[in-house]
């Protein structure tokens, strides 16, 4: 192989001249100092690594996995938890409840370092209406905006290396566009978009060069999807939108990458409150008609995102940003499908 290279090497040579032997002899030059870094057949390694993953609150969704993908390769990971299901998040863990959904491959079980209490629909403490302030969920509680945690987090690790936004909600989910409130949509845009502007915002200044950045999205964002409403397919456009923007402006800013996952559904217990549905709920006929009619006829794991989100996290990524990438079973290159109905799906 090495001699197939230096063959092609010797021919553009012979095209353009010193110039682009010049680029050619650079290019190796940097591929051999990057060596250490980034090899295909050296596994994915994490150590020293501190990672922030916003939004974890049980052992089902996308964001546990991705928790679990990072600390097999070594990563130190800390999660933020929305404050309703803090307290039950917590204990959970404690208990022992969530240790099977948390073995690693190496047959240890995940230790989450740090948790923090987050409310990503809240920037500054300013931004927090007396309501919330006093309501029971939130007793006790204090630093649960973005910037607070964000704070708390620099306090508690220094800089850290990686950034995960696992954060949807859409009040007005079940609802179809044309019945969704102003008021609803823009709680959707809110939660679901904006929050991972104003993480990058507020631990851009805290993480290292070199970092990574990454969100999860879903093919509603172009596609139409019926059934997931409320503004949520508008929600995720913009968040896939903003993840080009932020590539560009987080990566000129701070050296770090921006990414998203655009993953296929899952039954967590989010995507279940999606329910508007007949015998079936919206997620698992959603699951049905993808598994039957996506190009490959598999199930869609957590751990299918986990794995490939800690790539994207990882510097085996280093020249990957400003991607939506697809972790579906191919289901988004579809246009007719064959297999299976919706209607049949119901059954």
């Amino acid at each position: 192989m090495a001699t197939i290279c230096l063959s092609l090497s010797s021919v553009a040579a012979s095209f353009t001249g010193s110039a682009m032997s010049s680029r050619l002899q650079h290019s190796r030059v940097v591929s051999a100092r990057a060596a250490g870094v980034a090899q295909m057949g050296l596994d994915l390694n994490l150590k020293g690594k501190v990672a922030f993953v916003a939004g974890v609150g049980d052992s089902s969704g996308y964001g546990w996995a991705i928790c679990k993908a990072l600390a097999a390769a070594g990563a130190t990971v800390t999660v933020g938890t929305w404050p309703p299901v803090l307290g039950i998040f917590k204990k959970s863990l404690e208990s022992g409840k969530f240790d099977e959904d948390a073995i690693l491959p190496d047959g240890s079980v995940m230790k989450i370092e740090g948790i923090y209490p987050l409310d990503a629909v809240f920037d500054e403490p300013g931004d927090v209406p007396e309501d919330v302030k006093n309501n029971k969920r939130y007793a006790g509680l204090e630093g649960f905006t973005i910037s607070e945690v964000a704070a708390k987090v620099a306090a508690d690790y220094g800089k850290i290396d990686i950034l995960v936004h696992s954060l949807a909600n859409g009040p007005e989910v079940t609802r179809p566009l044309l019945e969704t409130s102003r008021r609803g949509y823009l709680a959707a845009s809110s939660a679901s978009a904006y929050s991972m502007v104003s993480l990058v915002q507020k631990f851009g200044p805290i993480m290292n060069y070199g970092g990574s950045v990454l969100s999860l999205t879903y093919i509603a964002s172009e596609m139409v999807i019926p059934g997931y409403g409320g503004g949520m397919s508008s929600a995720k456009a913009q968040l896939e939108s903003d993840t080009r923007t932020l590539a560009w402006e987080a990566g000129q800013k701070y050296g770090v990458r921006v990414n998203t996952i655009s993953a296929g559904p899952l039954k967590s217990r989010a995507a279940s409150a999606i329910s508007k549905g007949k015998d079936k709920s919206f997620i698992e006929v959603a699951i049905d008609y993808c598994h039957d009619n996506a190009p490959l006829t598999r199930d869609l794991t957590s751990d299918d995102v986990g794995s490939t989100g800690a790539f994207l996290l990882s510097p085996m990524s280093a020249a990957v940003t400003g991607v939506t990438l697809y972790v579906d079973n191919g289901m988004h290159a579809m246009g007719m499908v064959q297999n299976k109905a919706i209607a049949q799906c119901y059954d």
